[in-house]
């Protein structure tokens, strides 16, 4: 399973070009961090992983199908798209209504619906909430069933817009232990560059509508004048830890 993009280029209608010729590779299993400064296109590239956006030039293929109007339900269950808002994802009277709504659209029903539901929630530690309305969650939780509702489809990828944007500490730390133990390969676009750190062990970096960088993430976060270049800071005070701690 990869995702491979390849000189993808996009214009909005209003004429502002956000891609200029975006190149990157994908293979099963990684978990990478797309980093970059407001602005350089990242949300853009990643709303065209699942058919949100059409290329105005260039592929963008998942194992080998190409993202296109012809196979979208097929793209859009192979990619599942986390949003940086969570009440964007949330729209039912209950949890489980929303848990169950992609896989029902899909024709799931009875009992496989109703095993698809449970285990997403369960992976995400919030089964008991399940007959709750969202909007009665927490922030954060209404972040972790947003993650709910995309793992209920079984994807192969999952794309999380700003995961750790607007948490308090506990939730941030209970996320990210719920994303090391997904089995997916994951895309995870953000600007806290502690979290890219601690759950993705490649970064790229998004800039002008091109990828400036494509490494390790300890390495590209380690190059101080990369950064700076790139509109993007450590926090003040952290530093890289050592490869052996």
């Amino acid at each position: 399973m990869t995702l491979e993009v390849r000189d993808l280029a996009y214009a909005y209608p209003d004429g502002t070009q956000a891609l200029f010729g975006v190149d990157l590779r994908i293979s099963r299993g990684e978990r990478v961090a797309l980093l970059g400064p407001n602005g350089a296109g990242k949300t853009t590239l990643v709303m065209h992983l699942n058919g949100i956006l059409t290329a105005g030039h260039g592929t963008v293929r998942v194992a080998g199908l190409q993202v296109g109007k012809e196979n979208l339900q097929e793209i859009r269950r192979r990619v599942g798209l986390v949003f940086q808002d969570p009440d964007d994802q949330l729209f039912m009277p209950t949890v489980r209504e929303d848990v169950a709504f992609g896989p029902a659209n899909m024709g799931v029903r009875g009992a496989e619906l109703d095993h698809k539901v449970t285990d997403a929630l369960t992976r995400v530690g919030m089964l008991d909430a399940i007959d709750r309305p969202p909007h009665h969650l927490s922030f954060g939780q209404r972040r972790r069933v947003a993650v709910a509702t995309v793992l209920a489809m079984d994807p192969e990828i999952l794309v999380l817009d700003e995961p750790s944007s607007n948490l308090d500490p506990a939730s941030r730390r209970e996320l990210a232990q719920i994303l090391k133990n997904l089995d997916v390969t994951v895309l995870m676009v953000t600007h806290d560059l502690p979290y890219a750190l601690e759950l993705c062990e490649r970064a790229l970096i998004l800039s002008d509508g091109v990828i400036a960088a494509d490494g390790p993430t300890r390495d590209i976060l380690a190059n101080e004048s990369l950064l700076t270049a790139h509109r993007l800071e450590l926090p003040y005070g952290f530093a890289i830890p050592s490869t052996g701690t």
